[in-house]
């Protein structure tokens, strides 16, 4: 009797350690079966490492891989983001990507955000994993050493007002520098210098600079409106002095005219009694009654008071002794 309890304990011994072994070898063949395929999403290329020895990459998709032999390291080939700003518009000492600073050719000193954006070539992934790792390794010893130095490089080539004034020049020489000084396996989508900052001191420079040229530009408009109004004010005197030269010279003209026309007038009274009198004297001398027939018509009919001896009467050409015998031969 005790040695049958004793088989039937050992059984049951057994069993459970049976039941253990086969719970253990499902776990193993469940885990086997899941670590034997993987998927690679279209953003993305898988490595694919033997022992720690690369043997290919995969394509997006499912795949399949020897369990605890293979293993797949995926890297991004989307658009990655790499910047240098305050985030949080606080202190950029504290900040995981503080501002980049830099100095300009007129040793003024600025602080810029920058921007820049990358890939990785979906044909390059086996270069960043052998020469980097990972993606982010490329950022930090690639992008992010390399691109602060030609950004630098390129802010000192300006000063402090071109810089201004040629922002998007600015902008392309940076991109540039930046594309040729990172050689590796990345492609720069693009680099935008999105801010400037610079001192204080200098702003406030700036500004007073600016007011002074407005000023300055405010003064030459005066001066030019007081130019202009001044050659309106010449022209309209010249206006007015013609105007009067004008007028004078019309008045002239008109005066010499009227002189002309009098002396014209005068002329011809002149030759009309000219005419007249060579006439009258013809007539008197072809009539000499005539002088008598004048004397007649402007006579007012009134006999002199007084008569010299011997005289005769005025227009009546009477003789004394003519006027004393015809009595006497009346009378006879």
């Amino acid at each position: 009797m005790a040695n049958r309890e004793i088989d039937i304990a050992s059984m049951a011994s057994r069993g459970r350690a049976t039941a253990f072994i086969g719970i253990i070898a499902i776990i193993a063949v469940v885990m086997l079966v899941l670590s034997s395929w993987y998927t690679i999403d279209q953003g993305e290329r898988g490595v694919i490492l033997r022992t720690g020895a690369m043997v290919g990459t995969a394509e997006p998709g499912l795949h399949f891989k020897l369990p605890w032999i293979e293993t797949v390291v995926k890297i991004p080939v989307t658009q990655q983001v790499t910047y240098w700003t305050c985030q949080s518009g606080g202190n950029c000492e504290n900040n995981e990507h503080p501002q980049m600073q830099a100095y300009s050719q007129d040793q003024q000193p600025a602080d810029m955000r920058v921007t820049i954006s990358w890939h990785v070539p979906a044909d390059a992934v086996e270069h960043v994993y052998s020469e980097f790792g990972s993606i982010g390794n490329l950022e930090s010893r690639l992008i992010a050493r390399r691109a602060p130095q030609d950004v630098k490089t390129v802010f000192g080539k300006f000063t402090a007002a071109s810089v201004i004034q040629n922002r998007a020049q600015f902008n392309t020489d940076v991109q540039a520098a930046i594309e040729a000084g990172i050689q590796g396996p990345v492609q720069i989508d693009s680099v935008q210098v999105e801010n400037i900052d610079f001192s204080d001191a200098y702003e406030n420079s700036i500004e007073q600079r600016m007011l002074a040229e407005v000023e300055v530009q405010k003064l030459r408009q005066n001066a030019e409106r007081e130019k202009v109004q001044a050659q309106i004010t010449v022209t309209q005197a010249q206006a007015a002095a013609d105007a009067r030269r004008a007028d004078a010279q019309a008045q002239a003209d008109s005066v010499r005219l009227q002189a002309e026309a009098d002396a014209e007038a005068i002329q011809l009274r002149g030759d009309a009694e000219a005419k007249a009198i060579k006439a009258r004297g013809d007539a008197l001398r072809d009539n000499p009654n005539l002088i008598l027939l004048t004397q007649a018509e402007k006579w007012n009919g009134q006999l002199p008071t007084t008569m010299l001896p011997n005289g005769t009467v005025p227009m009546l050409n009477l003789d004394p002794r003519q006027n004393s015998a015809a009595p006497a031969a009346e009378h006879e």
